[in-house]
């Protein structure tokens, strides 16, 4: 039986676009999105490929967009994969292949329910509109916050932003996102002075030093989280120090720790602290942040009460609503002050070897996004 969602999600697998490589994934949805009367803007910069879809007028009502990628992670060793993960299979109900769940299962999902859509509301009020990179898995900085920027220089409004990313942990829409964590990354080097073990007095071992440091950085609670977040979380991810040899005291010990906070703190916050931290324990020290994204949260009203009714009318249940996980691209687009909600695949199996994704959960998806945008442009 012909499905039209599992179709299309099985020619974009095909496609082995690895970040940030499209490998022609995006040119099949913009082929379909102008067929039903979308006006497409391609939007590359430098090997990221990015378009800005949209059918309707601003003036006629909100703007509803939906978000995703068409890059996905490597596949690791293909030989440990049941089949070729960049040829789709379809086994005991599941589609196979690296994409299936990030997140090229929730593009084919999104696309055809647009399809529908349309065809049943070929004059809608607003704007339907599709923002797709193909820069999220890797470094994220020629994609979605790329286009973002141009929207904000145009004064363009996205009222509504739904990102595919899988949500789901146990059962289709069991777990809407409606925010996510800030995350912020310090790149510490704790400087000292090299020399032999045996004669430490004319050494400054900053392994030693930096002890107190580490064990308060690691022991102090940063917030209690709120109704939405959880506590923030610091975690040590790297550390180094010394040459290989075991009678030379380092003259330097790296240290990498991450952050993922709430909206209960900032990231001028964070930095603050950890800086005050050092001068307490009086280290000499060179530091570098990284802030890959800012806590989001989108609270009830129409975006996240429209995906919860999708849910409640087609699974049969509420969804939980929930800030956990990684990063994504809705941290970008939440910055124009856009409600940004997060409704996609289960994602048991992504970023890993065999990555698949229930087809019926597929159909049903797009289902759920069809209704979405009956709720919120009709």
């Amino acid at each position: 039986m012909f499905c039209p969602v599992i179709t299309l999600a099985q020619q974009l697998i095909k496609r082995p676009s690895i970040s940030p490589h499209d490998e022609g994934c995006q040119q099949i949805m913009i082929d379909r999105l102008k067929a039903i009367g979308f006006t497409v803007e391609e939007i590359n910069v430098g090997d990221t490929l990015n378009f800005w879809a949209w059918r309707g007028e601003r003036s006629g009502g909100p703007t509803l967009a939906f978000a995703g990628h068409t890059d996905v992670v490597p596949t690791g060793d293909e030989s440990h994969w049941h089949q070729p993960p960049f040829e789709p299979t379809i086994q005991d109900g599941f589609l196979y292949g690296r994409g299936a769940a990030d997140m090229k299962g929730s593009l084919a999902a999104m696309l055809v329910a647009a399809e529908r859509f349309v065809a049943a509301n070929p004059h809608h009020s607003g704007r339907l509109a599709f923002l797709i990179t193909s820069d999220e898995e890797a470094s994220a900085v020629n994609g979605t916050v790329k286009v973002v920027e141009m929207l904000v220089a145009r004064k363009e409004k996205v009222d509504y932003c739904l990102v595919g990313e899988p949500s789901s942990t146990e059962r289709i829409g069991d777990v809407v996102k409606n925010g996510r964590r800030g995350s912020i990354t310090a790149n510490l080097t704790i400087h000292g002075t090299q020399g032999h073990v045996a004669y430490p007095h004319l050494a400054d071992n900053p392994v030693h030093r930096a002890t107190p440091f580490i064990n308060e950085l690691i022991g102090t609670e940063w917030d209690r989280g709120n109704e939405f977040f959880p506590a923030t979380s610091m975690q040590i991810a790297n550390i180094h120090a010394g040459t290989g040899s075991n009678n030379i005291i380092p003259g330097e010990l790296f240290i990498q720790f991450n952050f993922r906070y709430s909206t209960e703190l900032t990231h001028e916050q964070i930095m603050h602290k950890v800086q005050a931290m050092l001068e307490r324990h009086q280290l000499r020290y060179t530091i570098e942040w990284n802030l890959s994204g800012k806590p989001f949260l989108t609270p009830r009203g129409k975006l996240v009460d429209a995906v919860s009714h999708a849910v409640e009318y087609y699974a049969a249940a509420t969804p939980q609503l929930l800030t956990t996980g990684g990063t994504s691209d809705g941290r970008f687009i939440a910055q124009m002050g856009t409600q940004v909600v997060e409704l996609g695949p289960v994602n048991a199996t992504i970023h890993k070897v065999n990555e698949c994704v229930k087809a019926s959960d597929l159909q049903l998806l797009s289902r759920m996004y069809q209704k979405i945008m009956e709720q919120l442009l009709v």
